[in-house]
């Protein structure tokens, strides 16, 4: 909200998780350095097969690792409130809510409430974790808000969800030695290509992680308390009757996050507001139903809810208000990554949205299975990996959808990303130069089309 020559921002959710909002705080800077805490136990493994000899038994400290990820959370804390004073931006703490056009109420912790007007606004209040609503939940179960901070180890864990918040906790939980199960109702990674959705279940199999296809928990008993306890949990098919009962030491819930937009007045000043989902429908220049009312981030309808996207949606945004700037933000090549123990880098369209835009006679797919080298030593399985593009036969070959199952995917995806942003092809692909050996040079040597129905698996290195 920037009223006349002064920047200000107003918090305007129930609890403040600290600045950087869900990403620092509970998402994806904590859940990476647990992922990589996973990687390194997997490393460990791997190392005797290169010859190191590991004499003591080697085990995970469940403690020290949560003490030093919330250390760097809160140094990332700090750090942005210095770089709010740099910027002269003002920020208040308080729970902000519209109460006439152009003025909004903040309270404090303390109740102290103060009045703003501006001639502009950026709701960007994020979302909160939803529960099941069934005996049990809010008493017995936790979220992923809550686990990246948790005191002790979670023990033999039922993770219920197939959100990507879902299988990247349930992977690094299984990659640091813990029972883990996953119940899901209904598809794994919705909204992702779902044959890549399934190669990542597959690969978690693999490594011990336990699923429950369509069931969900209709209620969660406590049979013994401690730190963690035993929780009984009930559960009922979502195609019959079949009803089934675990013990479990700690329930997770990742089934979706409800957007902070019901409490902050929005009724009062006319911006329509989906009434199921809490998220605001905006334009393509992120502005609401009511002209001086922006949204950005996981509270707008039908966009990617990922924090890069928020940052360079806002970007954009303060650039188009204040800067005389018209670039719009790309939400179609929008990169992004799953961090299950194999990571899944995907940039631009889905294979099923693909075909429900093109339609499939005009779209190519070019796929391979394949092995890294640091696998082979290790005698890993040498056809997990996955690499897939799609292009579309008459936009010149042009790539639209990119994905790719393996070590480092994120890293990966990211390069190609820009090149996708430059118009990226089939031919272009074709006529660079791999770096050997890595990864990501499959890329670069793709000729086995779906269409051809010959076998893509991994012949040799």
């Amino acid at each position: 909200m920037l009223p006349g020559s002064w920047q200000w921002t107003c918090a305007g959710s129930e609890e403040d998780s600290g600045l950087g909002g869900t990403c620092v705080n509970v998402g994806c800077i904590p859940k990476k350095l647990m992922h990589q805490a996973a990687l390194l136990g997997q490393a460990l493994t791997d190392s005797r097969k290169f010859g190191w000899e590991c004499s003591q038994q080697v085990k995970h400290n469940w403690e020290t690792m949560t003490e030093a990820i919330q250390k760097h959370v809160g140094s990332l804390n700090r750090s942005y409130q210095r770089a709010l004073r740099e910027k002269a931006v003002a920020y208040v703490n308080s729970y902000g809510e519209f109460v006439e056009h152009h003025k909004i109420k903040a309270t404090n912790g303390k109740g102290q409430e103060t009045y703003y007007t501006a001639a502009k606004f950026v709701i960007a209040t994020g979302e909160r974790p939803r529960y099941l609503g069934i005996q049990g939940d809010k008493e017995y179960c936790i979220t992923s808000d809550d686990l990246f901070s948790l005191p002790y180890c979670p023990g033999a864990t039922l993770v219920v969800g197939g959100s990507s918040v879902a299988l990247e906790c349930a992977g690094f939980l299984a990659g640091l030695g813990l029972e883990v199960t996953v119940m899901v109702s209904s598809q794994l990674l919705q909204g992702f290509d779902q044959e890549m959705a399934e190669k990542v279940a597959s690969s978690m199999q693999q490594l011990g992680v336990r699923f429950l296809r369509k069931f969900v928990p209709v209620e969660v008993q406590q049979l013994e308390k401690g730190s963690p306890g035993k929780l009984k949990v009930v559960a009922k098919s979502t195609e019959g009757t079949e009803m089934i009962e675990g013990l479990y030491n700690t329930v997770l819930l990742a089934i979706g996050r409800d957007s902070c937009t019901k409490k902050i007045g929005l009724e009062k000043i006319g911006v329509k507001v989906n009434e199921k989902t809490g998220k605001i429908p905006v334009n393509d220049v992120e502005q609401s139903s009511v002209p001086y009312v922006y949204a950005v981030g996981d509270v707008v309808e039908g966009q990617p809810e990922l924090m890069p996207v928020a940052v360079q949606a806002g970007r954009l945004l303060a650039r188009r208000l204040f800067g005389g700037r018209l670039e719009k933000c790309d939400y179609i090549n929008a990169p992004t990554v799953v961090f299950t123990p194999l990571e899944y880098g995907c940039c631009g369209y889905a294979e099923e949205k693909a075909v429900e835009v093109y339609r499939k006679e005009n779209l190519e797919v070019y796929h391979t299975l394949f092995w890294p080298l640091e696998w082979t030593v290790a005698c890993r399985d040498s056809n997990t990996c996955y690499a897939k593009i799609i292009y579309s036969k008459f936009d010149n070959d042009r790539v639209i959808g990119f994905h790719v199952l393996g070590p480092k995917a994120g890293e990966i995806t990211q390069g190609f990303a820009a090149a996708m942003k430059c118009g990226l092809t089939k031919q272009l692909l074709d006529d660079t130069i791999g770096i050997h050996p890595t990864c990501a040079q499959v890329f670069t040597t793709l000729e086995i089309t779906k269409s051809s129905g010959l076998d893509a698996t991994q012949k040799g290195c």
